[in-house]
């Protein structure tokens, strides 16, 4: 049996600490995760389940493009960034990638 059930931003924050993982991404990035992860769940017309440890290895946390080409050092621009992986750019700076 499969059960799903709706969660608010503020609890997807919660599950995060929950699960001992609140230090993994910022507030703010965590917002920006909710927000993509319930658009893609609209569009594609499919539920999600909150994994908290899968969004954990599928996605990071950069504090700006710098510090992403330190670990993808084929990576020359942000359009670039984006021709290569899901981005969220965060109002106050850095970025959340989909690993690739």
């Amino acid at each position: 049996m499969t059960i799903y059930q709706d969660v608010t931003k503020s609890e997807f924050r919660d599950a995060f600490h929950n699960m001992n993982r609140g230090d993994q991404f910022s507030y703010e990035a965590l917002g920006a995760l909710y927000d993509y992860l319930e658009d893609l769940s609209q569009d594609t017309d499919t539920p999600m389940k909150l994994d908290v440890i899968a969004i954990c290895c599928e996605y990071c946390e950069y504090d700006d493009l710098e510090d992403v080409k330190a670990n993808y050092r084929d990576i020359e621009d942000l359009e670039d960034l984006h021709d290569h992986t899901t981005v969220l750019e965060l109002d106050k700076g850095g970025l959340v990638l989909q690993n690739f």
